[in-house]
């Protein structure tokens, strides 16, 4: 994770630094999306490969 500070929108919450809760709540969405994208690229390879035979 970075060190650097996250900035928001000015839509109502300036002033306000994020919440740890936010920030645990967007590293589980990273991970999440991160897992979804190594899963879809391997089931991709994984079907190209058995076209390609």
């Amino acid at each position: 994770m970075s060190s650097t500070a996250v900035t928001r929108s000015p839509g109502g919450m300036a002033g306000r630094p994020p919440r740890v809760r936010e920030q645990a709540r967007d590293a589980v969405s990273l991970m999440v999306f991160s897992a979804a994208t190594s899963a879809g690229l391997t089931v991709a390879l994984f079907v190209l490969m058995h076209v390609g035979r």
